[in-house]
C-alpha cells in the first residue's frame, strides 16, 4: 500500500512544481496548495500505516510498538491549518491585486518595477 502513496506523492509534487512555474498567479496558488497536500501525505506515510490500533499503553505493555504513530497525525493537523491560512492569505492577496491591476499574469504585474530601460539608467555623473 505504501508504494501507491509514494507514487501519489511524486505525482502531486510534480504537478505542484509545474503549477508553481506558471506565470498565472491562480495556478501558482493551486500549486502551493497541492505542494502542501503532498507534504502532508509524506508526513502521513512516514508514520506507520499498517496498524489500526489506537496508540494506548495498557498496564502490561511497556511501549507502543504495534499501533499507529500519533505524532505524524498531530503534525499533519497543524500543517493543514497553516496551509489553509497561507492559501487564504494568498487568495485575498491575489483578489486585491486583480482588483487593482486587472491582471493575473506575474510578468504584467510590474507596476513597482517597470520594464522601462530609462528607469534603470545610471546618470552620467555617477558613471566611472
Amino acid at each position: 500500500m505504501e508504494p501507491l502513496y509514494i507514487v501519489a506523492i511524486g505525482v502531486m509534487a510534480g504537478a505542484a512544481a509545474y503549477l508553481l512555474m506558471s506565470r498565472n498567479v491562480l495556478r501558482m496558488v493551486l500549486g502551493l496548495l497541492l505542494l502542501g497536500n503532498a507534504a502532508n501525505l509524506t508526513i502521513f506515510v512516514a508514520g506507520r500505516l499498517g496498524s489500526s490500533l489506537p496508540p494506548l499503553i495498557t498496564g502490561d505493555q511497556v511501549s507502543v510498538a504495534v499501533s499507529a504513530n500519533p505524532l505524524p497525525q498531530a503534525l499533519i493537523l497543524t500543517a493543514i491549518v497553516i496551509s489553509f491560512s497561507l492559501v487564504a492569505f494568498t487568495v485575498v492577496l491575489l483578489h486585491k491585486a486583480h482588483q487593482h491591476l486587472h491582471i493575473v499574469d506575474t510578468d504584467a504585474m510590474r507596476e513597482a518595477e517597470p520594464v522601462d530601460s530609462a528607469a534603470y539608467a545610471v546618470p552620467d555623473e555617477e558613471r566611472p
